[in-house]
């Protein structure tokens, strides 16, 4: 006599996708090779405005140091200010928080926020292009992020 064979929940099904979730978007950004940066918070402090972004290596390899000419706009869209953010090193394969304090700056009074370029990327044989090219960006606020 055959025997029924037991079908897994949905629900234990849902739970191991999103498992593999994070595995799977490592090798989507590796094979890619990408970059990417997101907005992920800003704060009003004391000093300033404090953005936090996520940063995710999927080039392939490690960034020594990369350090992006980010110009910030205001909610009308007209310069705020030119500044360099240092995102010092990103290794491959592994997301990284950085946090920046724009010293007298309102996150309320932001807009857009651009990364005009890469200033220095030391990235060895990956090449000094690996900070720019692919460079995918992104915001969880209502903070625009361009370049």
């Amino acid at each position: 006599m055959p025997r029924a064979i037991p079908r897994p929940s949905l629900s234990a099904l849902l739970v191991a996708a999103l498992a593999l979730l994070p595995a799977a978007l490592s090798a989507q950004d590796a094979e890619t090779g990408s970059l990417t940066i997101e907005l992920n918070a800003q704060e009003q402090v004391e000093a300033g405005c404090k953005l936090s972004f996520l940063a995710r290596n999927g080039a392939g390899g490690d960034i020594a140091k990369a350090v992006y000419e980010t110009v910030l706009f205001d909610g009308n869209g007209q310069v705020e200010r030119l500044t360099l953010f240092d995102f010092g090193t990103l290794p491959a394969g592994k997301p990284r928080l950085r946090q920046f304090v724009v010293p007298g700056a309102q996150c309320d009074a932001l807009g857009q926020i651009l990364i005009n370029g890469a200033s220095t990327c030391e990235a060895g044989e990956l090449g000094a292009d690996v900070c720019t090219r692919g460079l995918t960006l992104s915001s969880r606020t209502d903070v625009e992020m361009l370049g």
